[in-house]
């Protein structure tokens, strides 16, 4: 499966500013926004759209290879 990395690109185009723009929401935007923060002992809260990415990213390698697993017939 390819949807990790289509994440990863979104993101990390919107993080650059290439990517989607403001009126609509982007963990790229999100992390973008998070990085005008000075302090994040205050503002824990703003790494909170890169974990999601990780998870989401993580989550769906792991469906893609246990479906590649399950379905592949050379196993």
């Amino acid at each position: 499966l390819s949807i990790p990395a289509y994440i990863l690109g979104e993101s990390s185009l919107s993080l650059i500013g290439l990517g989607i723009q403001d009126p609509y929401a982007s963990w790229g935007n999100m992390l973008s926004d998070a990085m005008h923060i000075s302090d994040i002992r205050y503002h824990p809260w703003i790494l909170i759209p890169g974990i999601f990415i990780f998870l989401a990213v993580m989550a769906f390698n792991f469906v893609g290879d246990g479906l590649r697993d399950a379905l592949d017939p050379n196993r």
